[in-house]
């Protein structure tokens, strides 16, 4: 319980009297002159102090009349699955079981992994009445949280005290990486708007080795597709349509070694990976693809078996969404190693990872190049933000130069290694992280399409 302002402001106004009061008896017999021009000033103390009774009195009696906070049943309406970084919503409940009007401040205590918005906010519960306060939760991390405790706050009748009460309510929630990306995509492509999102449209029947159908020709279609023999039937062009090559075999690869905790606008290289990773999942699924996922550090840290259809992306999210960034390097030998052991048939093998130095990517190359097995491999990098704006920045000193330099230096190196990987049959794609996405599905899409699995 805390006193109100207006409780302070009466105390100290009805207290200053019975302080003037005892000053005045302290200095009256050493400046007579004061005593002479005090007509009253004990009336005016015993009245103060009556006063200060009375106002006790009525602070407790308002303590007495008004309603407590255990009054109103507390409960909180959310997801138990959150998507990292992005507003998700959520829903206070309360119902007042007294028969008094409260005015409620009501603040959510989501912990130091959350953050609220809309919060907090006043709501008026009338007697034996339910009101409920919306508003939204964006988690900062992922992983297991628990939202810990609502905060209740208001006055009392008369307005001289606060009430006040933490109420433990604790609510288990996992944090996902952001699968509303999903959701937008399921969106634009209903909408036929994908290349608002970066995601090349491609027609891909007609591309693949299963004949499906007879149909008549669109402009665009390749010559070689014509039938010539239907054709010269309907008496118009008439083009053979294939199947798409399905029930292939995808096996994301997401290095969680101790370079992905670098961070761009706030959000880390590994989070940027494993949003990527489960929107490729998403799309590949839908192409009838079986997907695999590893996360490795120095270890394996996680390995998600072959699953199909749609409804396989809640595996993979189950499975990825507490992985966290190592503090040991990654060891890409051992898990290609690993995968080698667990993946033996045809399987497009994508690697998302960062490095520093051309010296790991020639590890990563060396690696790749090592496996006898069937696999298409492609390395996916993430860009050096800083790094290639320290190589593209103009320097005005001599140590802005050497830095400038330095960062040149070491891109251009990267960029050899990157083309002696293409050279030995390694599908690379560089690029800022914030692209990623739309680089990956793209890649993957063009992939498809040449039916290069």
């Amino acid at each position: 319980m805390i006193p109100s302002r207006l409780l302070i402001l009466l105390a100290l106004l009805l207290t200053t009297p019975l302080l003037l009061g005892g000053v005045e008896d302290v200095f009256s017999d050493r400046l007579p002159g004061l005593g002479a021009l005090d007509l009253s000033g004990r009336t005016v103390a015993d009245i103060a102090l009556l006063l200060n009774v009375v106002l006790v009195i009525v602070a407790g009696v308002d303590v007495l009349i008004s309603g407590s906070p255990d009054d109103i049943e507390v409960d909180r309406e959310i997801s138990e699955v959150l998507s990292v970084g992005t507003p998700n919503p959520s829903k206070i409940l309360l119902r007042n079981k007294s028969r008094r009007p409260l005015k409620v401040l009501v603040h959510d205590d989501p912990g130091p992994l959350i953050e609220t918005e809309r919060m907090p906010q006043e709501v008026d519960l009338q007697p034996w009445k339910e009101a409920e306060v919306t508003y939204t939760v964006a988690p900062l991390k992922r992983g297991a949280a628990k939202l810990q405790a609502v905060h209740l706050r208001f006055p009392t009748v008369l307005g001289l005290w606060t009430r006040h009460q933490i109420r433990p309510l604790e609510t288990a929630v996992r944090i996902y990486p952001d699968i509303r990306a999903v959701y937008r995509y399921e969106l634009m492509a209903s909408r036929n708007r994908l290349a608002e999102i970066g995601v090349r449209v491609m027609r891909m029947p007609g591309q693949g080795r299963e004949f499906e159908r007879l149909r008549e020709y669109r402009y665009g279609d390749e010559i070689r597709q014509i039938d010539w023999k239907a054709t010269s039937r309907q008496r118009q062009l008439i083009t053979r349509e294939f199947n798409v090559e399905r029930n292939q075999n995808i096996v994301l690869m997401v290095d969680c070694g101790r370079f992905m905790r670098n961070e761009t606008d706030g959000i880390s290289y590994l989070d940027r990976a494993l949003n990527s990773a489960i929107m490729l999942s998403y799309i590949a699924l839908g192409q009838g693809d079986n997907v695999s996922l590893m996360a490795f550090s120095n270890r394996i840290e996680r390995f998600i078996r072959p699953v199909r259809g749609k409804p396989g992306i809640q595996t993979i999210l189950r499975s990825t969404y507490d992985i966290q960034a190592s503090t040991k390097t990654a060891d890409y030998s051992l898990a290609l190693e690993y995968l080698s052991k667990v993946q033996r048939k045809r399987a497009l093998v994508i690697l998302i990872t960062f490095v520093t130095d051309e010296l790991q990517l020639r590890v990563i190359g060396e690696s790749l190049q090592l496996r006898s097995l069937p696999y298409l491999p492609m390395c996916v990098l993430l860009q050096d933000v800083g790094l290639k704006e320290m190589a593209d920045r103009i320097p005005d000193s001599d140590v802005e130069a050497f830095h400038t330099s330095a960062a040149a230096q070491i891109l251009t190196g990267q960029a050899q290694e990157v083309a002696t990987m293409r050279e030995n049959g390694v599908l690379m794609v560089d690029t800022p992280p914030d692209l990623l996405t739309e680089r990956l599905i793209n890649e993957y899409l063009t992939i498809k399409m040449r039916n290069l699995m």
